[in-house]
């Protein structure tokens, strides 16, 4: 039996150009991360990080504090959708992602009005109709992280660790739960908003099993700094 802790990644640079990158608040949320780790871990788990910067620099920062020698395998199978192609197919003036972050924080509710656009852009994203339009559809997009899982699976089976650690983000981690709970699009969609940056969910693996045990842990950031929390 193993237990998988999936991380979503630190919080990443929303509204800039190169969204793929910790902000400070990030940089942060790992150190705590790491920290809480070196808590709960008696023995180095199986380590896998996807590639994108904010995967990469999530796993670094936290492995610093806990397994600073650690070696953890990078597979781009864990990397999220390309969430600014979805929301600039949805509606043009969001290709530049400043202009996201405009509109977004000149309302009232800025993670209210978010959602509802990000809603809006998912729903013509899983729409079949216009699949041909995106680089990854959600089809496409939703059989590259059953692989990756599975993949992951096969390797735990094969190497028995006590625990692993997935270094991913927050789409990913949600199309895995809503296959575990049979949610339909929207509802695996909406989960998005509730995974805090740096949380944790775990799963149980047991005779080839996939069990849901927890999700979204992030009490141990809300109870160092809850400042720190962030869900954008």
């Amino acid at each position: 039996m193993t237990t998988i802790y999936l991380v979503r990644h630190g919080q990443a640079s929303f509204g800039k150009t190169n969204y793929d990158e910790l902000s400070e608040n990030g940089e942060a949320q790992a150190k705590l991360l790491g920290q809480y780790f070196k808590n709960i871990f008696t023995e180095q788990p199986y380590i896998v990080s996807g590639s994108m910067k904010r995967h990469q620099q999530t796993t670094q920062i936290s492995l610093s504090e806990c397994f600073p020698q650690a070696m953890y395998k990078t597979d781009g199978l864990w990397n999220e959708f390309n969430h600014q192609q979805v929301f600039s197919l949805y509606e043009p003036r969001f290709s530049q992602p400043e202009v996201l972050k405009q509109d977004v924080f000149k309302e009232v509710d800025p993670r209210a009005y978010l959602a509802q656009i990000f809603d809006k852009a998912i729903e013509r994203w899983a729409n079949d109709e216009f699949h041909h339009e995106y680089d990854e559809s959600w089809p496409v997009f939703k059989t590259r992280v059953n692989q990756a899982l599975q993949n992951l699976c096969t390797e735990l089976v094969d190497r028995q660790p006590q625990e692993a650690i997935v270094f991913t983000s927050g789409g990913v981690i949600s199309v895995i739960i809503g296959k575990l709970l049979e949610l339909s699009v929207q509802r695996t969609f909406a989960l998005s908003w509730s995974i805090a940056n740096t949380s944790v969910t775990t799963l149980k693996l047991s005779n080839g099993a996939l069990q849901l045990i927890s999700m979204n842990e992030h009490q141990f950031i809300k109870s160092k700094n809850p400042n720190l929390l962030t869900w954008l």
